[in-house]
């Protein structure tokens, strides 16, 4: 899937606890659970995703639902508005917009709340070796919203005292990271920034796509994409929430949806992990002004 693109799922899933009963949740919550979700990179998204829905279904008593949308930005607008109760987001939107969402949990990758962004061309450069080599080329990002296809590579052009916004000679959103390995891969762009995490996903399960692509660096390790809540969700049903997502990789049935994933678990985090993110925000904020 940025975290991604599900990217993560990526990104945005979540999970749920077992409530006392289906009538507290109901009252409390309407007659569903509503969790956005921006696209999957899963080639069986469906299937798994029917998975997911039944595995929160039946530790919660209430039916699941998920609310797809095309980029980071709509879905921000559902849980900002609580027309949804849970979202999987990336971090650049999660700390511009936290005052208005609860930081639910954080996924574990490789043992860790972090993850990566990489810097990719096309297999056949062999001669890049930094973001400043790709000037005056073409350059596919994969969402305005995203911290690792967006925002860092942004901040690493201000940080050289370039202008991001004519750096290169045209730029472009793809809306996954997927498609700017894709994009990136076929020559439509000469240099792309995506989730290592979606990166990595796909060099197991589609090689050939990755293939085609270089990875020229790797950004300094930031907060993975977290799992966040509408900001009046009630305090007992935000502690089940999270105690289901906490112990999902401790039951047969969600440690095998984790792997699917190639997660290993979740833990509550805190904001410290997103403090660099915060920093880039407001580094390239303050350059638009």
């Amino acid at each position: 899937m940025h975290r991604r693109e599900l990217l993560p799922l990526l990104y945005g899933a979540a999970t749920l606890p077992l409530l006392h009963s289906m009538d507290v949740v109901a009252a409390t919550l309407g007659a569903e659970i509503r969790i956005g979700l921006t696209p999957v990179f899963l080639d069986d998204q469906l299937d798994f995703l029917k998975k997911l829905r039944g595995y929160l279904t039946n530790r919660l008593e209430v039916p699941v639902s998920f609310a797809q949308r095309g980029s980071y930005r709509e879905i921000v607008e559902l849980i900002r508005t609580e027309k949804i109760d849970l979202a999987w987001l990336c971090g650049y939107p999660y700390v511009r917009f936290k005052r208005e969402m609860k930081l639910l949990a954080v996924p574990l990758y490789h043992g860790n709340p972090l993850y990566q962004s990489y810097l990719i061309v096309p297999a056949s450069d062999t001669k890049t070796a930094t973001l400043l080599d790709l000037g005056g080329k073409m350059f596919a990002y994969s969402d305005p919203d995203s911290n690792s296809g967006y925002l860092y590579p942004q901040y690493q052009l201000l940080r050289a005292g370039e202008n991001p916004a004519s750096f290169f000679s045209r730029t472009f959103f793809t809306w996954g990271h997927r498609k700017v390995i894709e994009a990136v891969g076929v020559g439509l762009a000469q240099g792309g920034a995506v989730d290592g995490y979606v990166w990595d996903m796909l060099a197991s399960v589609h090689p050939e796509l990755t293939a085609a692509t270089r990875i020229v660096s790797r950004s300094p390790e930031m907060g993975y994409p977290p799992f966040v809540a509408r900001a009046k969700i009630p305090d007992d049903v935000f502690r089940k929430l999270r105690n289901v997502l906490l112990s999902m990789r401790l039951d047969a049935e969600g440690a095998r949806l984790l792997k699917i994933l190639n997660l290993d678990g979740f833990i509550e985090g805190n904001d410290q992990l997103f403090d660099g993110i915060a920093v880039m925000a407001r580094a390239v904020a303050k350059s638009r002004q």
